[in-house]
């Protein structure tokens, strides 16, 4: 399970009771969770993101415990209405959404210049038993390397992207980690704050930390249970 920060880490963690180890990775550290997940910082932005996953994946592959799924997970900003603050959203889609060329018609995503990838979509099964043990709202997920900071930025990711409810800066990187891998992926994000004009009085970050442990409280027998050969 990759989170981006030690305290979104932390917040996941909550939910699991086991005892916890950590074992360091050449750029990573691993939190291993007695009967639970294995977790990771995997570090700020879709790069990071993936190359910490990537020494995740490769570890427990070269180790003979290969994973049998990838959850990013932590704290996003919310498209309102359709997310309010410390919601939680469930990826059916995972798209990098500034991944592409600016012209003098407008954004291209890379897939429209060629090549490459812009969208992953998790286990549809899977996204669904997770949307009704927790009561997540389900739609697409958007990663971004710049932050929104306006609301006329806001408007035009929802344009473009009709299906939108939250944006963060990790999960496309984990999962082009994990397709790499050839393993299934995740994303789950409990709702800081409103994707727009950035006004840290409207933040909620406590309120979606706590959500996130909740949620996961709620969906770690969904997630124990799951096995991608059933779906």
């Amino acid at each position: 399970m990759a989170t981006a920060v030690p305290a979104e880490r932390d917040a996941v963690a909550r939910a699991f009771p086991g005892a916890a180890h950590e074992r360091a990775l050449p750029g990573a550290n691993v939190v291993e969770i007695a009967d639970g997940p294995d977790l990771i910082a995997a570090g700020v932005g879709p790069a990071l993101a993936a190359a910490s996953t990537a020494t995740a994946l490769t570890a427990a592959a070269l180790d003979g415990r290969p994973y049998g799924l990838v959850v990013s997970a932590g704290i996003a900003g919310g498209f309102p209405p359709h997310a309010p603050l410390a919601s939680l959203v469930v990826a059916d889609e995972i798209t990098a959404a500034d991944l592409g060329a600016e012209t003098a018609d407008g954004f291209l995503p890379v897939t429209d210049l060629g090549f490459g990838t812009v969208t992953h979509r998790p286990p549809a099964a899977l996204v669904r038993e997770v949307a009704a043990a927790s009561g997540a709202l389900t739609g697409a997920v958007l990663t971004v390397s710049t932050v929104t900071g306006t609301a006329a930025r806001a408007a035009l990711l929802r344009d473009r992207h009709p299906g939108a409810l939250a944006e963060a800066m990790e999960g496309f990187g984990v999962a082009e980690a994990a397709a790499a891998h050839g393993v299934p992926v995740l994303e789950i994000r409990a709702v800081s704050n409103p994707v727009g004009p950035r006004d840290r009085a409207a933040w909620r970050i406590g309120d979606a930390l706590n959500a996130l442990t909740e949620g996961f409280g709620k969906i770690a027998p969904v997630l124990e249970s799951w096995n991608r050969y059933d779906s």
